[in-house]
């Protein structure tokens, strides 16, 4: 059997310029089916290779795979969209190629799979939560036909007339460390950009699963709603050498040059945090890297900040998000604005460059109250205001809320816009294009003063963080734009 992991033709988030990244959930789940030899392996990432719809069928012709596999771990992407591509992706692989064998999986697929299969009839199979096992188990069943699909755990398929049948719950693999590298191999290498400057560049995925349980995650689109809460918590990540292991092939193999640590807190566990930079500096890898860390994190580590710059760590991100204690409680976010604001100070006083997210659109959220989020970012002073909008994801709180309120019916939602960048609810007393011209005037407000700017550009940071800002400061009028919200919508 011959499986093509298929990234099709995407659009990157505005705010981020040019930006393109291998799929790490195919590049890594790949890896697992051919270290089994349970298939052959093939990925086509149209993205890359500018290949559009038709251009994609045609290679798809010539490869001739039993099975295509879709999915995703990461938001950044294009957010909750790229659900709609992976979408139409089957839908015109089913119309040409009948009996081609269709596979989902990863974010919203993992939390909403009764609907996506009831609503795309071209999906075939649906892999609930970690694709590894259950991808294994589905390829040998279909040589084997020894199990009835309803037995195996974490796999969403159908049954006769089209009715939809689910296995039981899937458990997360305890250690990550058991699975082998990713196959870059598998893809393009030197096509990959980040943000417009970056080249040669990768985004790594290193752990799974966040310390926090905040209610606007997109972490909670990628879980089984039978047990979302307690798997989305279950932290697991790679030790400090193994990833060290990764960075060297990267550096050594594809000459890649800077990496963006995905992990929604890539610095969770101190001990591996202290082995990785140690190895990354006794190996001599230089690549430079980004990671992204809840700001209590950052500031229990503040004696380690000096090993990390010397490692290689020029950039480093904590979310803002809202503009209160009080508020950030209700979010679920578990930190406050005073340790958010000395995560920021801190890690300015050792160069790394700052991106500070803030979320704009939750239920409560009025003029006054978004006027004074953004009032206290620019109080905190990221380098790079990353400004989005609330988005509900299946098995969210906020996603519950929003049904019953109205906002939305999620048999009809067009995920295409659903990337975080465009406003898609409503809050208790805004209108969607309320928070549209509200989240323009943030963005304009924030990078509109010279003094900040000055700072970054005159000061001794790496030259990546001053083009990072530069990429988002071009990229603010495409970004404005997502913001105009038809009245007809």
């Amino acid at each position: 059997m011959k499986i093509l992991f298929l990234t099709p033709p995407l659009k990157a988030w505005d705010s981020h310029g040019f930006h393109r990244a291998a799929n790490q959930m195919h590049a890594q789940v790949a890896a697992y089916v051919r270290s089994k030899g349970a298939a052959a392996v093939e990925a086509l990432d149209c993205r890359a290779l500018d290949m559009e719809w038709d251009a994609m069928l045609a290679k798809i012709a010539q490869s001739k795979p039993d099975m295509v596999f879709l999915g995703d771990q990461l938001f950044s992407t294009c957010g909750a969209s790229v659900i709609w591509y992976f979408n139409e992706a089957m839908r015109l692989i089913k119309e040409k190629f009948p009996s081609m064998i269709t596979v989902g999986s990863g974010l919203w697929y993992s939390a909403d799979y009764e609907r996506q299969m009831r609503l795309n009839p071209w999906i075939d199979y649906i892999l609930i939560g970690e694709g590894e096992l259950i991808l294994e188990d589905l390829v040998n069943n279909l040589k084997t036909k020894t199990k009835d699909p309803q037995d195996i755990p974490g796999l969403v398929s159908r049954k006769d007339e089209g009715t939809v049948i689910v296995g039981p719950h899937r458990g997360l693999i305890p250690d990550l460390n058991v699975l082998p590298m990713p196959a870059y191999d598998l893809f393009p290498m030197d096509k990959y950009v980040g943000h417009t400057y970056w080249k040669p560049f990768a985004e790594l995925m290193t752990s799974r699963g966040c310390p926090g349980k905040c209610h606007f995650c997109y972490e909670w689109a990628l879980y089984d709603s039978r047990s979302a809460a307690k798997d989305f918590t279950s932290w697991r990540g790679l030790s400090g050498k193994r990833i060290v292991d990764e960075l060297e092939v990267l550096e050594k193999k594809y000459g890649i040059t800077t990496v963006v640590m995905q992990d929604d807190a890539f610095n969770s566990d101190t001990k591996a945090m202290v082995e990785f930079c140690e190895e990354k500096i006794k190996r001599g890898n230089k690549i430079g890297w980004v990671c992204l860390g809840r700001a209590d994190q950052w500031i229990s580590q503040h004696d380690i900040l000096p090993l990390m710059r010397k490692a290689g760590l020029f950039m480093a991100l904590t979310g803002v998000e809202v503009e209160s204690d009080a508020q950030l409680v209700k979010t679920g976010k578990g930190v406050t604005i005073d340790q958010i604001r000395k995560t920021i100070q801190i890690l300015r006083e050792q160069n790394i460059g700052t991106v500070g997210t803030v979320l704009i659109g939750l239920c409560e959220d009025t003029e006054e109250k978004i006027k004074d989020r953004l009032r206290v970012a620019d109080a905190i002073d990221p380098d790079v205001f990353a400004l989005d909008y609330l988005t509900p994801v299946p098995n969210s709180p906020d996603w519950r809320y929003g049904i019953q309120k109205g906002w939305f019916d999620p048999d009809t939602i067009n995920l295409k816009d659903w990337d975080f960048q465009h406003p898609v609810v409503p809050t208790d007393s805004l209108s969607i294009e309320d928070i549209g011209r509200l989240g323009s005037w943030c963005m304009r407000e924030y990078y509109s003063k010279p003094e900040r700017i000055h700072r970054i550009m005159e000061s001794d940071y790496d030259m990546r963080v001053k083009l990072c800002v530069k990429d988002f400061m071009n990229n603010i009028s495409k970004w404005e734009a997502n913001s105009r919200v038809s009245a007809s919508r």
